[in-house]
């Protein structure tokens, strides 16, 4: 037996008489390593217990004008970050000490796996990647009352109640359906090891980017759902949801850069984009989102589009919820998606209805009390940033459709209907160039109302320029609608730095602009840059298969492809073919490729690596797939023309979005509340 002296006070002394050899176990680092799992989802129910109280309290203090109610939400959003972010931390250390009496590090974890993608293996699953949604939604709503103070308490409270209620709803939806610290019994020796398609530097950064993105509107959502509530939307509103549009936007525009490359080399599809069904519900709420922040620059200046703008908040959202029970419900079948268990995709579709019915049912009860002043010029900025609107709300609908509505055929009459390139080609295309077009003049027109004589260096110089690309196009490249293509991106080009040379007459001006100014020039020339890669990779990229035997060749659109050699080997965790290819153009050596096919034998699985030659210019990469000595190996070959512009454009929006959150013009002042 042990006794304890301890000495709370002066004048007081207890003594505790107690066995030690009963308490010493649980101070074994090995004990505390393996109640990890345990501490880890107590913290989750602690969790869910605290966004409940953080959903109900703030609201019911707003509505009773309780302020120590409105109060308790600011604490109890900060308090239930916290709870998550060390689960989540949990979760993280049980991968990167190869925990495998967890369920979900056995299944998607092993000893062998390289430190990084241990790390990335927590969210390269089902259970890990919605507690990962789950922690960024609870740092968004910690984020509010730290830049909110001049917010008014009824609007704050109520918002910071809603992101509550949704951080509840996933909570829930984690613990009674998709727990990550499930036990396993008996545990296994080592792990199931992650994905072989997921182990990349790309995939690592893609999901953690494009879900800031994705839980960044629920900022949108909430402040939405909060106006209709108290009634009011104004300037201050608009002034102080931007940055976290912009700021959403931004990391999905990044989220969807890395997600597209990635496909790009890791898949081998040979493409930057394919209409996979979940690709699209990542673009949908990003071009909702777009619209979003032109309708709260309308709402912001001219105190227009109020109904509208709550709107767009509801949908960014609702539709990232979308797109998170696609690719948990097993609806769809995609190397992109985690679940394919009906219970899952039920939750999910009842979190959906309750979330986004709920919010569009108390929009048709109350949009009516947030009317502002009505009508517009259409020879003018807002008139422009409306058709902007109306065009990107069309081309949602028109990926909504096509997504949507192969799933909706197949559930009700069993028909496999399959929507592709095609499809979008025809409809979505010709959307995205007349967008380009009002997106060239509306900047160069003044708010209220303007003439069409503000236009015209833009059609006395962008005319001409136009007519100069299309026709040289036509005239080397053998192609009206890549000139045509070509001709509005340098069209929107010119349109840009027009608008900005309007800005700044002398340098004094320049730098005296805001942030924003260069934010929307970013923004425009990536786009510009964007649509140029885009247009040249549609027409004029070329692509050759065919099966070589050592010193044989391909020769795509100029460019000579030849397997010099092909040897096995072995690395940490797979064992590789290698191929040795020699690029060249007119005799001329271009570069040395190097693709693999790959074998990992904890999951069975082989993959294609590629090779690949970046540049500014032309991308070429070769592939290697199944052959022998004897009969030759099979080999594609590829020429990308400028391909890279179209990451570089996507980029260079994404940053200009995080250059405009520096523009002084959207810090709140508490004298505007």
């Amino acid at each position: 037996m042990g006794s304890v002296t301890a000495t709370p006070c002066v004048g007081m002394t207890i003594n505790i008489n107690c066995d030690t050899r009963a308490i010493a176990p649980m101070l074994n680092p090995r004990y505390c390593r393996a109640m990890i799992a345990e501490l880890g989802h107590y913290l989750l129910i602690l969790a869910m217990f605290t966004s409940l109280a953080q959903g109900v309290l703030p609201i019911l203090g707003a509505h009773k004008g309780s302020e120590n109610m409105m109060a308790f939400g600011d604490q109890a959003a900060k308090v239930l970050f916290a709870l998550i972010a060390l689960s989540f931390i949990a979760l993280t250390t049980i991968f990167i000490s190869s925990d495998f009496s967890v369920k979900l590090a056995a299944s998607h974890s092993h000893s062998m796996k390289p430190f990084l993608y241990k790390i990335s293996g927590v969210w390269g699953n089902h259970e890990g990647s919605i507690l990962l949604w789950t922690l960024m939604l609870a740092f968004y709503a910690a984020l509010i009352p730290v830049f909110g103070k001049g917010l008014p308490d009824t609007l704050k409270a109520r918002a910071i109640g809603v992101q509550g209620l949704l951080t509840f709803g996933f909570l829930a939806f984690i613990l009674f359906t998709s727990n990550p610290f499930e036990r396993l019994n008996p545990v296994p020796i080592d792990g199931l090891g992650l994905n072989p398609l997921l182990q990349d530097p790309g995939l690592a950064i893609h999901p953690p980017m494009l879900y800031m993105g994705y839980v960044g509107f629920s900022v949108a959502f909430s402040f939405s759902v909060a106006a209709l509530i108290e009634g009011k939307v104004d300037a201050m509103w608009a002034q102080w949801l931007r940055p976290w549009v912009l700021a959403a936007w931004s990391f999905l525009t990044l989220g969807i850069m890395l997600g597209s490359l990635w496909a790009y080399y890791e898949l081998g599809w040979g493409g930057w984009w394919m209409w996979d069904p979940v690709e699209n519900v990542s673009f949908m709420p990003w071009l909702v989102g777009t619209a979003l922040l032109h309708s709260i620059m309308v709402l912001g200046t001219r105190h227009k589009l109020a109904n509208w703008t709550v709107l767009l908040g509801i949908s960014a959202f609702s539709l990232s919820l979308i797109g998170t029970f696609v690719v948990r419900s097993g609806v769809l079948v995609s190397v992109h998606s985690f679940a394919t268990d009906p219970e899952r995709g039920v939750f999910i579709l009842l979190l959906l209805m309750l979330a986004t019915g709920g919010a569009l049912s108390l929009y048709a009860l109350r949009a009516k009390t947030l009317k502002g002043p009505g009508g517009f010029e259409p020879v003018s900025r807002e008139g422009g940033l409306i058709l902007n609107n109306l065009l990107l709300a069309t081309a949602t609908a028109t990926v909504f459709l096509g997504t949507f509505y192969p799933l909706f055929m197949d559930a009700m009459t069993g028909d496999k209907i399959s929507v592709g390139k095609p499809y979008f080609d025809l409809t979505f295309a010709p959307i995205m160039l007349l967008l380009i077009v009002f997106m060239g003049a509306a900047p160069l027109l003044k708010w209220r109302k303007d003439s069409a004589a503000s236009l015209k260096r833009l059609a006395l110089f962008g005319g001409p320029l136009m007519s100069i690309i299309i026709a040289l196009t036509v005239l080397f490249g053998k192609s009206v609608l890549g000139g045509i293509g070509l001709a509005l991106a340098a069209y929107l080009a010119f349109g840009t730095l027009l608008a900005l040379a309007r800005k700044t007459q002398n340098f004094k001006t320049w730098r005296a602009q805001p942030a924003g100014t260069y934010g929307f020039v970013l923004a425009h020339l990536g786009v510009a840059i964007f649509t140029a890669g885009a247009v040249v990779m549609s027409v004029w990229a070329k692509d050759d298969i065919g099966r070589l035997k050592v010193g044989e060749s391909l020769t795509v659109s100029g460019y000579e492809f030849t397997l010099a050699s092909v040897a096995p080997g072995q690395r940490e965790n797979y064992q590789f073919l290698s191929a040795k290819v020699d690029v060249s153009k007119n005799g001329k050596e271009i570069k040395t490729l190097y693709p693999e096919q790959r074998f990992y034998p904890v999951r069975n699985m082989v993959t294609t690596e590629a090779g690949f030659h970046f540049t500014l210019g032309p991308t070429i990469f070769s592939a290697i797939s199944e052959g022998n000595s004897e009969d030759g190996w099979i080999i594609r070959a590829n020429y990308h023309p400028y391909v890279t512009w179209i990451w570089i454009g996507a980029l260079l929006m994404s940053l200009a979005g995080f250059i405009s959150l520096f523009d002084r013009r959207l810090r709140f002042r508490e004298d505007l509340a």
